[in-house]
């Protein structure tokens, strides 16, 4: 897993000034380094050039990036930043039929694969992957993006020169080029954050490419070109064959996504997902007479300050033992202090280049960085509500009369507290009423499919496009921040494909939430498990840190230099601080209520300051 960075311009020629185009390469390595902390490289020709920062998963001793090859007079050079899980396999078939491989890397595998058979041989990838290859031969530079856009991928033009990056702070550190944000990033920010629209960058001018996509920028052409996307066909399995495929296909994926050259360890929750990652990784690994390594995630005094709701119910932390007594890992149980919390929600910001999920990415920043202490790789439970249909807005009779996104049904939590003037200029209801819209037009529909059916698709595609998204994003920033590959076995595309088309009466079998997954994990977890009712990531309840929140919002609006004041009414602050938190009603997802919307303002508000940002009402 790593980081990459670079330009292409094809009017100008890099290499009469290589001393400043090198050193901007450079810039661009170090902003980035924190992906990619053991190795670093640079390539540079007439017309592009790309930098590198690795973090050694694979091939330790051989898979230095960039990486050029050559097959007779064809030769280009890659930048990648993945894991291709099927990577074997494909070593495999490409010496059958005549390559020459040097490592036992997976960049080789896409790049010989790319000047053996083209851009297309990124249909045969099984993995997560942003990578960029420059065809020296043809004068072509390709930026390709894995599926279900696990690996990020920005973008941009300047001065007829394309710039991309791993993350947005490279882009901005490219000479010149001026942090702003306009009124649709106003209103990305504030009427769909943290979430953001698939394929914009939120910045100005920044855009990202889009899952499944590639992109062929030569010189005289530049062209999106969409390689996968979601088909919807009849499911025509019964329920027998049904759970078997299902079966084998997470059961694989997880073991696919074992492969490493360093041990592994896994999140565990103590739910059915990160449960039965942790089960079969410790199956597979006991075969080997090796012990998991697993780790949970609290807050100090969360025993004491938990308050249980419709979205958050029980605590984790009984569930978790009860798996690590029943797969007998090497667990450790990692704590996050109050004032580590308050101090990691602007980390949060330095690493996801925007305002977050608040102390949920922040925590989540904090607990990878202690996990990041003895581990490379980790694998997660992650996304398998989105596909299995866990999420109590697949269930919510309200949630199919709402014509908007169901994670946030109620924008006013997000307009309250607004000065009045800001209202009138950003249209926030318009803009996420349009962004969901748009998004709906997209799904794609089964002739003959009732009405029922057809809505319960178009919420598990907007689950995929949006609230995954957002997740796989926190997920890689938080983790590659901190030197940390984490892999999200659910998120495979075989099984996303095929549950896609699985009807409802499978999916939630008997009316059990997630009653396919459930029946398919029975052979690796105990029944407390296997039943236990969704509980998502947990948050604190601590009043105290709830004060810290309103203490610093109240001094950041009593400073008049603050970028916040040109939003908030500090009146309506006050106000509404002094009325009691309300914990079960999220303004976004199911964790992000009162306390939440503070933290946010206050990432907002520490973001336009940390970046510089122009603001363009």
């Amino acid at each position: 897993m790593c980081g990459f960075a670079g330009f292409c311009n094809f009017t100008v020629d890099y290499n009469e000034d290589s001393s400043t185009w090198y050193k901007i390469l450079q810039n661009m390595n170090k902003i980035q380094k924190h992906r990619g902390p053991d190795e670093d490289g640079i390539f540079l020709s007439r017309f592009c050039g790309m930098g590198h920062v690795r973090l050694s998963i694979l091939d330790l001793s051989k898979g230095k990036q960039p990486m050029t090859r050559q097959i007779g007079n064809h030769i280009s050079t890659i930048v990648y930043n993945g894991e291709i899980y099927n990577m074997p396999q494909l070593r495999q078939n490409l010496i059958s039929s005549g390559a020459e491989l040097t490592t036992h890397s997976d960049t080789e595998i896409i790049l010989t694969g790319y000047l053996m058979y083209g851009i297309d041989f990124i249909k045969q990838l099984n993995g997560i992957f942003a990578f960029a290859i420059w065809d020296e031969s043809y004068k072509i530079l390709y930026l390709c993006r894995d599926r279900l856009g696990v690996k990020p991928l920005f973008y941009t033009f300047k001065s007829n020169t394309l710039i991309f990056s791993s993350e947005i702070k490279g882009i901005l550190s490219y000479p010149d080029f001026k942090a702003t944000i306009d009124k649709e990033g106003l209103c990305e920010v504030f009427g769909l954050g943290p979430a953001k629209t698939y394929g914009k960058g939120v910045f100005k001018d920044v855009l990202e490419v889009l899952p499944g996509s590639c992109l062929e920028f030569k010189k005289s052409s530049f062209v999106v070109k969409k390689y996968w996307e979601l088909e919807s066909k009849p499911h025509e399995d019964n329920w027998d064959t049904t759970l078997e495929k299902t079966r084998y296909l997470v059961t694989d994926a997880i073991k696919m996504q074992m492969l490493s050259d360093v041990p592994i360890c896994t999140f565990l929750s103590g739910g059915i997902d990160s449960s039965l990652v942790t089960s079969i990784c410790n199956t597979e690994l006991k075969k080997q007479n090796k012990r998991l390594d697993t780790y949970s995630f609290d807050f100090k005094n969360n025993d004491k300050n938990f308050k249980s709701n419709f979205y958050q119910p029980t605590q984790d932390r009984p569930y978790v033992d009860i798996m690590i007594q029943y797969c007998s890992t090497n667990h450790q149980y990692l704590e996050c202090s109050n004032n580590d919390l308050f101090s990691y929600l602007f980390k949060a910001v330095d690493a996801r280049d925007l305002p977050c999920m608040a102390d949920v990415e922040a925590s989540m920043l904090y607990f990878c960085e202690e996990v990041a202490r003895n581990h490379k790789v980790a694998l997660t439970g992650e996304c398998a509500d989105e596909i299995f249909g866990g999420y109590p807005w697949f269930h919510k009779s309200e949630c199919f009369e709402a014509d908007c996104f169901p994670w946030s049904m109620d924008i006013s939590p997000r307009t309250m507290l607004l000065k009045d003037s800001i209202m009138q200029k950003l249209p926030l209801y318009e803009y996420s009423h349009e962004a969901y819209i748009n998004t709906i037009n997209e799904v794609p529909t089964l002739y003959g499919e009732d009405n029922i059916e057809k809505r319960r698709r178009e919420i598990s595609y907007l689950n995929i496009k949006w609230f995954m998204q957002t997740l796989l994003d926190r997920m890689d920033r938080t983790s590659m921040y901190n030197g940390l590959e984490a892999r999200v076995p659910f998120a495979d595309y075989r099984i996303v494909e095929y549950v896609w088309n699985i009807p409802w009466n499978m999916k939630c079998k008997n009316g059990q939430v997630k009653g396919l997954l459930r029946e398919a994990a029975v052979e690796y977890l105990p029944p407390k498990i296997l039943y236990r009712r969704k509980c998502p990531y947990p948050k604190t309840y601590d009043i105290n840190y709830e004060a810290l929140l309103k203490n610093e919002l109240i001094n950041v609006l009593n400073n008049n230099s603050s970028p916040l004041n040109i939003f908030i009414d500090i009146n309506k602050v006050k106000n509404y601080i002094n009325t009691p938190t309300n914990y079960s009603k999220p303004f976004y997802g199911q964790l992000m209520a009162g306390p939440q919307l503070l933290a946010y303002l206050l990432q907002i508000n520490y973001w336009i300051e940390k970046y510089n940002i122009n603001i363009c009402l």
